[in-house]
């Protein structure tokens, strides 16, 4: 898998379907063949980047 977001396959996996970029530290959740893309705030919280990207650009094949 790349990010999405970097091209990097530096991904780690933090949980269920669950993952991490470690080059642009972005995170990433699977669900249903789908990433959703998040940015970690300061204060621990997630903001959406899905509007970002196209929704090819988040399609994962298995």
């Amino acid at each position: 898998m790349r990010c999405p977001n970097c091209q990097s396959k530096d991904i780690g996996k933090i949980g269920t379907n669950q993952y991490y970029c470690w080059n642009c530290f972005v995170e990433m959740s699977l669900l249903k063949g789908r990433l959703s893309m998040h940015q970690v705030e300061e204060d621990g919280s997630l903001s959406s980047l899905d509007d970002l990207f196209e929704e090819q650009d988040l399609q994962v094949g298995m």
